[in-house]
């Protein structure tokens, strides 16, 4: 399946794929959902989580 990129309020394809690139980078752990209406990208959502790790061997 594939998508096409079309301007969103004045965006070109390249800027609206920057800013996807920009959610990605050093993404280790998470998601980035991008939204899209009328087939256009309207919005672009970061979640990222962090693992915390045990001490002294007790389960966080």
């Amino acid at each position: 399946m594939s998508a096409t990129l079309r301007s969103v309020e004045g965006q070109e394809e390249a800027s609206i794929l920057r800013e996807i690139q920009s959610a990605l980078h050093n993404l280790r752990f998470g998601a980035v959902e991008i939204t899209v209406h009328n087939g256009q990208v309207v919005q672009i959502e970061r979640k990222e989580k962090f693992r915390l790790q045990a001490q002294n061997g007790k389960q966080a």
